[in-house]
């Protein structure tokens, strides 16, 4: 029951939305964007409300947020102006106090109309829109979403080597830290860089050589634990360290471990060669910083 009164009050606010904008002569065109309309994303009762609102003149709704007191009463807010978006809209991000979350995008009539006439759909549109207001034909021109942009893509054999080689180089940078007894630098180094930039992707293309090429995991491994097995997910899970210099190790060799199995099997189903010469150093590196640290 919670759950569902959760929905309940998104679906009055996104109602009270409308309701604002329909009265609200400077508002052109409302789009419902995002998880809510796109089929391949999870949606429960946490999911935001994504909206964009196109105004005539958007200046005066950027300035002032006290418009979005007309759907709820605000506990926290993110305001982003046109510069942080190459001055094509702007952003109010708003927490309410019945925890409910909308992301407003602000556009103007102007900058809209260039973003539909563009040759390609917005990667923000191809992931799914619904029109829900439109006063005067401006959406007639959007192409229709091909929800295809979240969809993992297999990797060139140049991508694939990069990835595998920065990922071996920075586990270096983690074991310097954990010998010098850094852990600040060595959790930005495994969690920022090395899980981020390397281990994610890795775990994707396993997923998706595994799907043939045609799903998604949603943003960052949110649905990680969904397509993987209770044996990999595990293994996964080790990854993963605590605040001390003997689970940072841990947790760096377990990356280590899914990285040397993934990337072995990936290279087998993609026919690229993996680099095992380099893992087999780098292995040799990381053990005898490990046996230095322990001395």
């Amino acid at each position: 029951m919670k759950s569902a009164g959760k929905i309940d009050l998104r679906d009055q606010r996104l109602k009270a939305i409308m309701n604002w904008s329909e009265k609200n002569n400077d508002v052109r065109v409302v789009l419902l964007t995002s998880s809510l309309v796109n089929p391949l994303a999870p949606v429960d009762e946490f999911s935001d409300i994504d909206i964009e609102i196109i105004f005539e003149d958007n200046a005066e709704y950027i300035l002032d947020n006290c418009w979005t007191h007309f759907f709820g009463n605000p506990i926290a807010m993110v305001e982003e102006d046109e510069t942080c978006f190459d001055h094509k809209h702007a952003m109010k991000m708003v927490l309410y106090d019945d925890y409910g979350k909308v992301d407003f995008k602000l556009y103007s009539k102007p900058n809209f109309i260039k973003e539909v006439n563009r040759s390609e759909l917005d990667k923000d549109w191809d992931i799914g829109y619904k029109i829900l207001i439109d006063k005067e034909g401006l959406t007639q021109g959007m192409k229709q979403p091909t929800y295809q942009v979240s969809i993992i893509k297999k990797p060139g054999e140049a991508k694939f080597r990069q990835v595998l080689n920065d990922f071996w180089w920075d586990t270096t940078y983690v074991a310097k830290c954990l010998v010098r007894d850094e852990i600040f630098f060595a959790k930005f180094m495994s969690e920022n860089n090395i899980r981020t930039d390397y281990l994610i992707p890795l775990i994707e293309w396993y997923i998706a050589s595994q799907h043939n090429w045609d799903i998604t995991t949603n943003k960052y491994g949110r649905l990680f634990k969904k397509h993987l097995t209770a044996t990999m997910w595990k293994k996964v899970e080790q990854t993963f360290s605590g605040g001390s210099i003997a689970d940072n190790w841990n947790a760096l060799f377990a990356m280590a471990d899914l990285v040397g199995e993934i990337g072995n099997e990936l290279s087998k189903m993609l026919d690229y060669e993996y680099p095992a010469k380099l893992e087999t150093d780098i292995r040799k590196y990381l053990n005898d910083l490990k046996a230095k640290c322990l001395l």
